[in-house]
């Protein structure tokens, strides 16, 4: 039933893996495992689906049964039944493992990037498209005269730290709790592909951003969790250009912006897949307030931004086709070609 989202997540993590593999290597460098906010990533996607087991079985035993032990029984092993049948089990597996080794092969490729290329940037010339757009004024200068530089950059700081764990909490939440199997297969299947895109434009365009290429427009700016983060990532990409012994990670790279076609991506699948009208606004403001972020902090260029779009837009669509999405309306809404023996596809037009 989803051969297309198997042979695409599949095919797509391997080439991945193969290629970190080769470049390892050929840089005679090992392969890292990027920590994040529950630890190495091997530990951390899985914590996150047990969680999210957690979550879905119990408050919902608590809430229906009133505490009374028995009856939470009944209504966990009901949930048990409708929900987490065999294909559900292949979804979250499937996807994890899949997203996980993109992800990881992902940081290690990013890292590299640096030592196969060295020191050469495209950013004068990206700057010099952001003053042509900007009527000889930087974006930075621009977004900074709007929002101020004290108050709302603790704002714009906490919505572009609030995209790192949220990068695989919501791996876990479509691939658990979409109603219909085939949104989880789109969700993860475009995930996968557009941290993919992301990586190869890393390559084609190799820019460090105006946050590190040009700094001084940013002094002005409240010190935010966001600063810390800059100053160690700056660090990281000095170690790994000049020093040595150096063999840990460097993830200092701006075109394309993937903060922005990732935010976006998650938009889109709230849009097309979730019905509560809250939800579509909070994502679509999560959307439009990191895009701002990337040109206050000096994290993108606008390219960069226009570029994380376009990436974006084409994984959600090859993600679609591939999960049996058929789109309508000029591709302004779209309804499941596939689905499961119990979810009938009626439910979710």
């Amino acid at each position: 039933m989803y051969r297309r989202a198997y042979a695409l997540l599949i095919g797509v993590a391997a080439l991945m893996v193969v290629l970190a593999f080769i470049a390892a290597t050929a840089l005679d460098r090992r392969l890292i495992d990027p920590d994040g906010f529950l630890g190495p990533s091997w530990m951390r996607l899985p914590l996150l689906c047990l969680a999210a087991l957690f979550v879905d079985l119990v408050p919902r035993a608590l809430w229906l049964a009133k505490g009374r032990p028995k009856a939470m029984v009944v209504v966990i092993k009901e949930r048990w039944e409708q929900h987490w049948n065999r294909e559900r089990f292949t979804l979250v597996m499937l996807g994890i493992v899949c997203f996980y080794l993109t992800y990881v092969s992902y940081r290690n490729l990013k890292s590299f990037l640096p030592l196969i290329l060295g020191d050469a940037n495209y950013d004068r010339p990206l700057d010099i498209l952001d003053h042509a757009l900007f009527f000889g004024h930087t974006p930075a200068g621009v977004v900074h005269g709007i929002f101020g530089t004290t108050f709302m950059a603790h704002i714009l700081s906490a919505v572009y730290m609030f995209f790192i764990p949220m990068v695989a909490v919501f791996v876990a939440i479509w691939c658990v709790w979409s109603k219909n199997i085939s949104y989880g297969y789109w969700f993860v299947t475009s995930q996968v592909l557009i941290w993919t895109l992301g990586t190869a434009t890393y390559y084609m365009l190799p820019s460090l951003g105006p946050g590190f290429e040009y700094p001084a427009r940013y002094l002005d700016l409240a010190h935010t969790n966001t600063t810390d983060l800059m100053n160690s990532l700056y660090n990281s990409r000095e170690a790994a250009l000049w020093w040595a012994g150096y063999d840990g990670p460097q993830t200092v790279a701006a075109f394309a912006s993937l903060h922005t076609g990732v935010s976006l991506l998650w938009a889109l699948m709230a849009q097309y897949t979730v019905k509560i009208r809250w939800v579509h606004w909070v994502m679509w403001t999560n959307f439009t307030l990191t895009v701002i972020a990337t040109l206050y902090f000096g994290w993108h260029y606008v390219a960069d931004d226009i570029a994380g779009v376009a990436i974006a837009i084409i994984s959600f669509y090859l993600g679609g086709l591939a999960s049996g999405q058929k789109f309508d309306r000029h591709g302004l809404s779209s309804h499941p070609t596939t689905t499961t023996s119990k979810i009938p596809i009626e439910a979710d037009d």
